[in-house]
């Protein structure tokens, strides 16, 4: 990890090397393209990296104020780039100073301090991400004028903030991509995590070159709090296992938010962009408004959902059947044993095993008797 300190320094460049400093080398990155801004013949170069580019001026009317808007292009490659840069440092000092410490104290399995920073990482992740998102479309009229997801399509134009939470949000799932390899991801969750990340990869940046992204960041919004509610409950699961009460509220709004991504995919695609005047596909003007780039992204909306139904619905099915086989034990453990009942000794006289003869019936008394 970076920012560690270790005793016994692994040879340079090797896959050892690479994993304990890989903070440290990219923070070295990130500064050459920093420094790059002091220098007049480096500094239009370091800008594109560091800014938000394609900024546009967009006057209303006389009488208001001009507005700044963003549209995008190639030079973006650059900003997500860097900002990449950023989140992989953000992750080490997450893992370095909080998520490290955390594992000490509880001393946790080797399969429980994996998924432990996972979580860790994607609940501080998600928490920031639905902040930003609600902060934005607080400024939207989405809940009053659902509409607005459609109409004057296409959104070729965007405000910063906008904008900037589309750069952070490719930067944030780009960057996943190689803390597989820094992090030292268990082989058998590689293929797991790398189903998610993609996914995220493909429907945020197809929103965002679609010029989807008021719908994207609608259902953005509610995706990431069920999100961080299931994260935020495996974090306190793995302190106290008696903690599951977040699961159960996180199944319900689990439920919820699928209806809620497909109802607003299906008003979206096939009833609010059919029936605007403004349709045909132009790569000039950002207009992608045809039947067949609706329907693909309609159909991708819908599979995916459709997996993480399917998903969800196996991890709930391994669980009661993982709690009906702990009640089963818990009952044959708690049933009383049949353990062999003492005679008697007025009964059967029997005393410890053993069977004494009455006194009476003894030889002796017998032949006291007939003599």
């Amino acid at each position: 990890m970076g920012f560690r300190k270790k005793n016994k320094s692994p040879p340079v460049l090797s896959h050892e090397f690479v994993i304990q400093n890989h903070a440290d080398m990219v923070s070295c990155l990130a500064m050459v393209i920093l420094l790059g801004l002091m220098f007049e013949v480096t500094a239009k170069f370091a800008i594109m990296f560091i800014t938000v580019q394609y900024n546009v001026t967009q006057v209303q009317d006389e009488t208001t104020q001009s507005e700044n808007l963003y549209e995008y292009g190639p030079k973006d490659v650059a900003t997500v780039f860097f900002y990449l840069l950023i989140a992989v440092i953000l992750h080490a000092l997450i893992q370095e100073y909080v998520l490290d410490k955390m594992n000490r104290r509880l001393h946790l399995s080797k399969t429980k301090h994996s998924k432990f920073n996972e979580s860790g990482q994607l609940a501080v992740f998600y928490l920031f991400s639905f902040v930003w998102g609600c902060s934005i479309l607080t400024a939207e009229d989405f809940a009053t004028n659902p509409t607005f997801l459609w109409e004057n399509y296409p959104h070729t134009r965007m405000v910063f903030q906008v904008k900037f939470f589309y750069v952070c949000q490719m930067a944030y799932w780009l960057h996943a991509l190689p803390e597989l390899y820094f992090q030292k991801v268990r082989k058998e969750d590689i293929p797991r995590q790398l189903y998610y990340i993609c996914l995220y990869v493909v429907h945020i940046t197809g929103a965002y070159v679609l010029n989807l992204h008021r719908l994207g960041l609608v259902l953005l919004v509610p995706h990431y709090l069920v999100e961080l509610l299931f994260h935020a409950s495996r974090l306190f699961y793995f302190s106290d296992e008696n903690k599951q009460k977040g699961f159960t509220l996180w199944a319900l709004l689990f439920v919820i938010a699928r209806l809620l991504t497909l109802t607003l995919s299906v008003l979206t695609f096939s009833f609010g962009l059919p029936r605007i005047e403004n349709q045909g596909f132009s790569l000039a003007d950002g207009n992608f408004n045809v039947l067949t780039v609706r329907m693909t992204c309609l159909a991708a909306i819908c599979l995916t959902q459709a997996w993480m139904m399917w998903k969800f619905i196996n991890f709930q099915l391994k669980k009661w059947r993982e709690h009906s086989q702990n009640q089963a034990t818990k009952k044959k453990t708690a049933s009383p044993k049949n353990k062999p009942h003492k005679r008697d000794p007025a009964r059967g006289g029997a005393t410890n095993g053993v069977v004494k003869s009455d006194d009476r019936t003894s030889p002796r008394a017998r032949k006291a008797k007939t003599s």
